[in-house]
């Protein structure tokens, strides 16, 4: 065995070097699919010009402000499952108390999440958790860059990870289809409405942009704010 040692010696820096090289194309190259995606993105741009952004519009019309503050109140008070679940998952204990205790005060004293009662009792919002984030902390990857119909951007380790997000979230129990399906109707405007505030930042090229702010975001939140985050709380675009 000792006599292959001079070889290996010889052989392990250019190993090294060759796999480094391997890693930097790869972090280097984050969109390899980029001409899908681009199909993709227009597609998703035109579904929200015709439909998405005239009914996100047609809601923040019709809804008084406290109405519609008290409705995006209560789905974020149902992700405070899927955040105490991804805390406990990344070992993140007193963070996991905290989101439990704001479901608990916000589900009870606040009528169903309706009303923000535990921030006032010292209990801030976090940056939320899912298990994306989760996986990032152990470590995996996040690959290839995607945009998915309907969905938006997305990565290699994010996109399915939102299927294990469906397991925590209080919405996919509810026996009536037809509830269920209006309940998630309801939140996915009630997002899209919070978000004409930014529709006028996305020009030029706004594919990149929207895939820019998506990977720093998901970065920034991954390792906790360790990482310059330059776009704010666009997490939800």
């Amino acid at each position: 065995m000792h006599r292959f040692s001079p070889i290996f010696k010889v052989l392990l820096p250019i190993i090294m070097l060759w796999s480094s090289q391997i890693w930097a194309n790869q972090v280097e190259d984050v969109d390899p699919y980029q001409s899908v995606n681009r199909t993709t993105y227009k597609f998703n741009q035109k579904l929200d010009k015709y439909f998405a952004r005239p009914v996100a519009k047609a809601y923040v019309a019709a809804v008084p402000k406290p109405v519609e503050r008290g409705i995006s109140n209560m789905f974020d008070n149902l992700d405070e499952i899927t955040n105490v679940v991804n805390d406990l998952l990344q070992a993140k204990f007193a963070q996991g108390a905290n989101d439990m205790g704001r479901f608990l005060i916000n589900s009870t004293f606040g009528v169903g999440g309706l009303f923000e009662v535990a921030e006032k009792m010292g209990l801030p919002k976090s940056e939320g958790e899912d298990f994306g984030q989760t996986l990032g902390k152990w470590g995996l990857s996040e690959g290839p860059f995607l945009m998915l119909p309907l969905i938006g951007p997305s990565t290699l380790r994010d996109a399915p990870a939102k299927l294990v997000d469906k397991l925590t979230d209080p919405l996919s129990y509810l026996d009536d289809t037809a509830t269920r399906n209006q309940l998630g109707a309801v939140n996915l405007i009630a997002k899209r409405a919070e978000l004409l505030k930014v529709d006028d930042m996305f020009s030029g090229d706004s594919y990149i942009l929207v895939r820019d702010i998506y990977l720093q975001r998901r970065e920034y939140l991954v390792q906790d704010g360790a990482v310059e985050d330059d776009f704010g709380d666009l997490d939800d675009y």
